[in-house]
């Protein structure tokens, strides 16, 4: 589009009145820089280190709702925004799970936040804000408990004692405090449910899944409260479902299987329905954190996104979906990162790679989303990582913070750092990983005073070359799984009645048709690449042959097939036999010549285009349209012990 159309203009306006915001609160040591033409990401110049920019410039670089755009996420208009974070910790709890709550050796850190975010009993909140403009953020990652939205005692007087007005709160009308003022001196605020009760996490301490402690509907009941607590905001632009699940004594997580410990079934349902409540906010979903019993002989390890290359998800909006992952020196692929004793074992830390090696696993298991034109394409956060800072000599720990930095800057990648906010005595942080610790007189020391090992590293995260500007819209392509149930991902659906009674079905999203299925799983593949414009007749179930016309393309087989000028949207399968067809009209008429694509015996898919390097269906043979046919029918058989999966495709060009 031309820079200069009026459909650019309200853009050009935001950046002149940034550039100029910007220019008036740069901090010291602060280089100013132009805002960045928009091109392609593969043309994406360097850029000079970034302003340091107050609240007011910071607000008004940026607009509100956040979406996604291939591995990108962009603001309402269509810019860029990389998710520049940290973790302000405390609202999830600090208590350790022993003796009084209160007493300071119980807590994380010997750190008693009063189940709040941490620092409002030494600083104010303006102080702290402009602390985290200093260094360099765009947005906060701000973790709370489940046990907060039910809390109704107020906090003691002493947990707020440098933010006075905030006395006789609850700790859920201080973390409503903190949002708003985050929001309104511009940062984007994403909510992470952390913990279930308040006690400290992540080891076998009661907050190992969204269930541990509560019912996954209470979870989802909890979710859309502080959904439509905060829907009016528009720079609370995310919801990060859960922290770093994992195994508790008994059982594992899993990614898949369809039972109550299914982390993809619980996070896609949850997802729907916080969309459905609010389609503005992100859905930011972990993978799992750790499964299996750490001992020789017995299978365990932390797959965090690799599950999503054959198992990703589908949202109702998917322009919405946000993968995270974590990442620390003293754990690794199979370690969890205890010292000694019970759950310690020999296998290597991420800080034990060398710098390839730890690029190499870092994109197994989590940057490989970022891939474009795949069913799993999406951004990727690294939402918490970090180091000991400040008087620590941990020189494997320093090495690998330097390598993971480089790993992040040279991918151009969202990340959170963990923490933002902690207490200090005498010069002495309590907790050395914070980026910003003060005393009780609220004296800061902080990443960029004096002393700091990592402000190096942070500088060359912070500042490094990044894309920036207008990103252009991308083709999706989303799998549907019908492996346990209904996959219904089209909200116009999901308002209707039940369109295959008896099946279970899956229907692509609003603004997608179907492109590809596969041969005895019930997987199936969707796409908007080159969509049809959807017409205003009905949409039509398919469950017999009296729409086949213009000849027999599958001879032999029985059919289903698609009303001449509407193409198919979604399925339903009785055990995994064909049942139905959900087509939908087009608004302008559809070529009806077509062609059979037979995967009975193998795969067949387009030697190019989308959604080709990544599995969808596993183990199974595979049937997809090009990118420019639609699906208009499937051919299938009970002879010869088909069983009434799947056998062929009718694809029609879609122009």
């Amino acid at each position: 589009m031309n820079p200069g159309s009026p459909a650019r203009a309200p853009r050009i306006h935001r950046r002149l009145l940034v550039a100029a915001l910007a220019a008036a609160s740069l901090l010291a040591g602060a280089a100013s820089t132009a805002p960045a033409a928009a091109v392609p990401a593969a043309e994406a110049p360097a850029k000079a280190a970034a302003p340091v920019l107050s609240g007011a410039g910071l607000a008004a670089s940026w607009t509100g709702p956040l979406s996604t755009r291939g591995r990108y996420i962009v603001d309402a208009d269509g810019d860029r925004f990389k998710l520049k974070a940290g973790n302000w910790a405390g609202a999830q709890g600090t208590w350790e799970g022993s003796g009084s709550t209160t007493d300071p050796a119980n807590n994380q850190a010997r750190q008693v936040s009063s189940n709040i975010p941490l620092g409002l009993d030494r600083a104010p909140i303006s102080r702290i804000l402009t602390d985290l403009h200093g260094l360099g953020l765009n947005s906060v990652r701000l973790p709370f408990a489940n046990a907060m939205i039910h809390d109704t005692a107020p906090v003691p007087d002493a947990a707020v004692t440098a933010n006075p007005q905030l006395r006789g709160r609850t700790p859920l009308q201080v973390f409503d405090a903190v949002v708003a003022a985050l929001t309104a001196d511009g940062f984007a605020v994403i909510l992470n449910n952390h913990t279930t009760s308040y006690r400290f996490c992540c080891g076998l301490d009661g907050n190992e899944r969204w269930n541990s402690g509560q019912t996954t509907q209470q979870w989802v009941d909890d979710w859309l409260f502080m959904v439509n607590r905060y829907r009016t905001d528009k720079r609370v632009v995310g919801a990060d479902l859960r922290n770093e699940i994992r195994r508790d004594v008994w059982d594992d997580p899993n990614w898949g299987m369809g039972d109550g410990h299914d982390a993809y079934a619980a996070f896609e349902e949850a997802g729907n329905r916080i969309l459905r409540a609010d389609p503005d906010l992100l859905v930011v979903l972990e993978g799992i954190n750790w499964y299996g019993i750490p001992a020789a002989g017995f299978s365990h390890g932390r797959p965090m996104l690799t599950p999503v290359a054959t198992l990703s998800n589908t949202l109702v909006r998917s322009d919405k979906l946000v993968y995270a992952a974590h990442f620390y020196a003293y754990t690794g692929p199979a370690n969890t990162g205890a010292g000694s004793g019970p759950g310690s074992t020999s296998d290597p830390r991420y800080e034990d790679f060398t710098p390839e090696q730890l690029a190499q696993v870092v994109d197994q298991q989590a940057l490989f989303v970022t891939r474009s034109g795949q069913h799993f394409t999406a951004p990727v956060w690294i939402s918490e990582f970090g180091a000991a800072g400040r008087g620590s000599t941990n020189s494997r720990e320093q090495a690998w913070f330097d390598r993971f930095t480089d790993i992040l800057a040279a991918n151009d990648t969202d990340f959170a750092v963990w923490p933002l906010v902690g207490w200090q005595n005498g010069g002495v942080p309590n907790d050395t990983w914070a980026l910003l610790s003060y005393d009780a007189d609220g004296r800061r020391l902080g990443l960029t005073d004096p002393g700091d090992w990592r402000a190096a590293d942070w500088t060359k995260l912070v500042d490094a070359p990044s894309y920036t500007g207008w990103v252009a819209p991308v083709n999706r392509w989303n799998m549907l799984d019908l492996d346990h149930g209904d996959q219904n991902v089209s909200t116009r659906m999901l308002a209707l009645p039940d369109w295959s009674s008896g099946n279970r079905k899956g229907n692509c999203p609003d603004g997608q048709r179907l492109a590809g299925l596969g041969r005895g799983d019930s997987r199936g593949l969707c796409t908007d690449a080159g969509h049809p414009a959807t017409g205003g007749g009905a949409w039509v179930t398919v469950t017999d042959q009296r729409y086949v016309t213009g000849g027999d393309w599958a001879s032999g087989y029985d059919k289903l097939q698609c009303p001449d000028h509407t193409f198919a949207v979604g399925y339903s399968v009785d055990n995994n036999a064909m049942a139905a067809l959900l087509c939908a009209p087009s608004a302008t008429p559809l070529p009806t010549t077509g062609r059979t694509v037979w995967f009975d015996h193998g795969d067949n898919r387009p030697a190019t285009g989308g959604s080709l390097a990544g599995d969808w269906a596993p183990g199974h043979y595979k049937g997809q349209c090009a990118d420019g046919e639609y699906l208009a029918g499937v051919a299938d058989t009970w002879k010869w012990l088909h069983y009434g999966v799947p056998d062929a495709l009718l694809c029609r060009p879609l122009g």
